[in-house]
């Protein structure tokens, strides 16, 4: 799982995440990818399950870049224990995403391939996604 390597002393408040990003939003590295439609946190666990999926399909050929990081920890406390006496501990990490962030990348493999291999991933994550080719021309969200 991705985590952070060191994090000390400070619990992250929840924060928001509107609007429409601007960095990350475009093809970077290879000739395919996974872009977000709509804002929200997309755990750990669900970023390793994609990438999983991405990379059996395309049977280890090609290369997948991920561009999304949980460097966010989401706490909670333990079940029956009364309010107050400060903040849980951290429970697992999110990336905080919004609306047009590329999540993952791939080269080196057909198109049919790359398509149903992002068809995949998508269906590991929690928000709506699309498919981007960086050959056809892309419309902005």
């Amino acid at each position: 799982m991705l985590a952070p390597k060191k994090v000390k002393y400070r619990k992250r408040q929840k924060g928001r995440s509107f609007g429409t990003a601007w960095r990350g939003s475009a093809i970077s590295f290879g000739k395919y990818a996974l872009q977000t439609m709509e804002g929200g946190w997309i755990t750990d666990r669900q970023i390793e399950a994609a990438r999983i999926a991405i990379t059996r399909h395309v049977k280890r050929g090609g290369q997948v870049w991920i561009r999304v990081f949980p460097d966010k920890p989401i706490t909670k406390k333990p079940l029956e224990v009364r309010m107050g006496k400060g903040k849980g501990a951290p429970e697992q990490w999110v990336a905080r995403v919004k609306r047009g962030r590329v999540l993952f990348e791939l080269d080196g493999v057909e198109p049919p391939v790359a398509k149903e291999a992002m068809r995949l991933a998508a269906h590991k994550l929690s928000l709506k996604t699309r498919y981007l080719n960086k050959d056809e021309r892309v419309f902005a969200l």
